[in-house]
């Protein structure tokens, strides 16, 4: 069985025991998540799609760890000018496994 959640702006397709990366999520101490935005789940020909969303339907996940993505640099500079301007930025991220999918 599958699901389609979205969370963070983004869409993501999951299954059982699946541990992927999102972004930053606030997660309680005891690091359980539940995701209500679910877009679509199937199991093999049985497929249901909401509009946007289908109502009843969640995703369950515990949480693997807090983590930063890599380091991206991003630099310009103007030739013959002296000018140039560096800035660097790291992502929060956030580690789940998927523990559950109801619908």
């Amino acid at each position: 069985m599958f699901a389609v959640i979205k969370t963070g702006g983004k869409q993501y397709r999951v299954a059982q025991d699946e541990v992927l990366t999102v972004e930053k999520l606030d997660v309680t101490e005891d690091g359980k998540i539940e995701f209500a935005e679910v877009l679509m789940v199937g199991a093999g020909a049985d497929v249901k799609v909401g509009k946007p969303f289908l109502s009843g339907a969640k995703v369950t996940a515990e949480l693997v760890e807090q983590t930063r993505g890599p380091k991206v640099i991003a630099f310009r500079k103007r030739r013959r000018k002296n000018s140039r301007r560096k800035i660097g930025h790291r992502q929060d991220l956030t580690t789940i496994r998927i523990t559950g999918i109801t619908g």
